[in-house]
């Protein structure tokens, strides 16, 4: 697997003092300094001995955290540059703390070949500020009918593959590709969805938008796909990873087949852990994407899930859209919101602050759980390591100002809302990806 960064500028060379190291996955949880030479850590200890030319940056005792590693975002490049694209999408991306982001395969064209692979690495080696690791589509064109070239794409370094948007609604190519992605030890991640039980729906079924004469979308359109698509995984022992999983029903099966044996892993984004159906109620169109905003019951069952590591990874779905394209009628509106500058702030102050899941979870879910599932290089603040990391502070209380995205869109679901936990450094690969300290 191979991911891609952009190769211009120098590695960092600076010490971090007297900031709260926070890693989990190394067992470290210390005040201290951290010195960091040409892009690694090179030590990590107290003292304010000579440290050469190194720029100094005050920690201040805020939080320095493994950098966080995002499974699911999309790009729109090739395609859709005026939505998103390489430079941008990364430079958000780092503003959020993430050092590493997979790119989703539904472009223009689908990235389902070798080739279109190749041409985005260098895209990425150009004008990336994070690692972008690229998913390969499962089926050609993602049209479900037959399997995209598997080998060549993992030859070429994709990290895995996903009909992202789309479920595979063939079991037989579902099977198909689960047989392929085990011959190349790379997991299949999953937007499950049975088309006929979601027909024409906009949001959540219930009482929402009942009353708001919306076409619903039954949780048990992605919990039926969810069982099916685990039981043929179980079945061939293949990888999968159940992709921005939304209501109760569908997190028990993932338990189920984990239990059984199964290579599974999942993600919930941000939105599904916070908000609930009745945030439709303003159809206001930041708050339509797919799977909906399920109903309170589904929500705290995620919380519950992500808490005692059920759900495993947390991911943005980070999905811009132009303005005009969301200023339409609710119905008319495209699914999706951008993520990846404000998923710490949200869980942080919605999650962490309130006491509903520790902070060790969410930066384990954060980091070093996604980068393991699809075999990404994993965050470690030990010294040795290739700087990967991020300096935040919990104690800024900010309002979310969608003007001031890095992304080139705005479509949000946190727009307005006061969070805590400002992200003012971020160092990916060893480089100053963001810095506004």
């Amino acid at each position: 697997m191979t991911t891609t960064i952009a190769k211009k500028g120098t590695k960092a060379t600076l010490v971090i003092r007297d900031a709260r190291v926070f890693d989990p996955a190394s067992g470290i949880d210390t005040r201290t300094d951290v010195l960091i030479e040409k892009g690694q850590i090179t030590r990590i200890a107290p003292g304010k001995g000579n440290v050469g030319d190194a720029q100094v940056v005050d920690g201040a005792g805020r939080l320095l955290l493994p950098g966080f590693v995002d499974l699911h975002a999309h790009l729109r490049s090739p395609g859709r540059e005026d939505e998103e694209d390489m430079a941008s999408g990364t430079r958000a991306a780092a503003a959020g703390g993430y050092v590493t982001i997979c790119a989703m395969p539904n472009t223009d064209p689908v990235v389902d070949n070798a080739a279109v692979i190749a041409s985005l690495a260098e895209v990425a080696e150009a004008e990336a500020l994070v690692r972008v690791a690229f998913l390969g589509a499962i089926s050609r064109g993602e049209k479900g009918e037959h399997l995209s070239d598997m080998w060549d794409m993992a030859g070429a370094g994709a990290a895995g593959f996903t009909d992202d948007g789309r479920p595979v609604a063939d079991a037989g190519l579902l099977r198909a590709a689960f047989q392929a992605a085990r011959n190349v030890d790379l997991p299949l991640s999953l937007h499950c969805e049975d088309l006929d039980l979601a027909g024409a729906g906009v949001m959540n079924e219930g009482t929402v938008s009942a009353q708001l004469g919306l076409a619903g979308i039954p949780a048990t359109a992605e919990s039926a796909d969810v069982a099916r698509n685990l039981e043929i995984a179980l079945y061939e022992g293949a990888r999968v990873h159940i992709a921005h999983v939304s209501c109760a029903r569908s997190v028990a099966a993932v338990e189920q087949a984990r239990r059984a044996g199964g290579r599974v892993t999942c993600e919930a984004t941000p939105h599904h852990l916070v908000l609930n159906d009745e945030s439709v109620r303003s159809l206001d169109t930041g708050f339509k994407m797919n799977p909906p905003l399920r109903g309170e019951a589904d929500r705290q069952a995620l919380v519950e899930a992500l808490a005692s590591g059920v759900i495993d990874c947390i991911a943005t779905d980070h999905a811009p859209h132009a303005s005009q394209e969301k200023e339409t009628p609710f119905e008319e509106a495209p699914f999706g919101v951008v993520g990846l500058e404000t998923a710490f702030a949200v869980l942080f102050s919605e999650l962490v602050a309130p006491g509903a899941v520790s902070l060790e979870v969410l930066v384990q879910a954060m980091s070093a759980n996604p980068a393991r599932a699809f075999g990404l290089p994993v965050p470690a603040i030990t010294e040795g390591q290739e700087a990967n990391l991020c300096l935040v502070d919990i104690d800024e209380e900010y309002e979310i100002d969608p003007a001031a995205f890095y992304s080139k869109s705005r479509n949000t679901a946190f727009a307005g809302r006061k969070v805590r936990g400002r992200v003012l450094l971020t160092i990916a690969a060893g480089r100053m990806a963001h810095n506004i300290l």
